[in-house]
């Protein structure tokens, strides 16, 4: 029976390999494909139909970013980065990546990693998420996408859902503080990725920091 279906798409060869191996040596996961760079990733991805995409940012032909933002719905982008403060993760980020890791990652971290991207989980490590909001959100912003100014047509609990998800809470954690189901907090989401044209929540997250519903260097809760 076949489990998470996984494409590798790094330009070194070592790396590339070394997380291929990584991956087929999980009972719950496959490798579908591999690619050297962003173009070959998105080819790839449309031939295989992979769950989960280990992206890495800097590659020829077509980098990280532009490959993750031209994804088809559905596949999660899992971003892999040297950095872990970096204006390139950002922007993979904001193209609709689920999350990132760093490449020195333990091998075990990073397999719970597919897997809870795979889950439809984002990966946003809180205290690495944080700074990387601090450094580059904090700069002369425009806020002016269109999903900063759409925050109006939220109701009080969504908006609420969406400052707890920017804080970096799990939705078992904003069900446990909002006394809710788990089902409940999922719908909410939803409803608030839909009312603002989001397709991840790493994406939500960029945008409650852009628009100013959290604030850039206030403790996590």
């Amino acid at each position: 029976m076949s489990g998470i279906r996984v494409l590798v798409a790094d330009d070194q060869e070592l790396i590339r390999g070394g997380l291929v191996a990584l991956i087929r040596a999980q009972d719950d996961m496959e490798v579908v494909g591999e690619a050297a760079d962003g173009e070959r990733a998105l080819a790839e991805t449309e031939r295989a139909g992979p769950d989960v995409v280990l992206m890495d940012i800097r590659m020829p032909v077509m980098d990280g970013i532009e490959a993750t933002r031209r994804m088809p719905s559905g596949v999660r982008v899992l971003v892999l980065t040297t950095f872990d403060i970096d204006e390139h993760v950002f922007e993979a980020l904001r193209a609709g990546a689920a999350g990132f890791l760093l490449k020195d990652t333990p091998p075990a971290e990073l397999i719970d990693a597919i897997r809870t991207v795979a889950a439809g989980e984002a990966l946003l490590d809180p205290t690495v998420t944080q700074r990387l909001i601090d450094a580059y959100v904090s700069r002369p912003a425009t806020p002016s996408a269109p999903s900063c100014e759409r925050l109006d047509d939220l109701t009080e609990r969504e908006t609420e859902v969406l400052r707890l998800v920017a804080q970096g809470l799990s939705n078992r954690d904003i069900s446990a503080r909002l006394h809710v189901s788990d089902g409940t907090v999922k719908t909410h989401l939803n409803r608030v990725m839909g009312k603002l044209g989001l397709t991840s929540r790493a994406q939500a997250v960029v945008v409650a920091y852009e628009s100013g519903l959290v604030i850039p260097g206030q403790p996590w809760v």
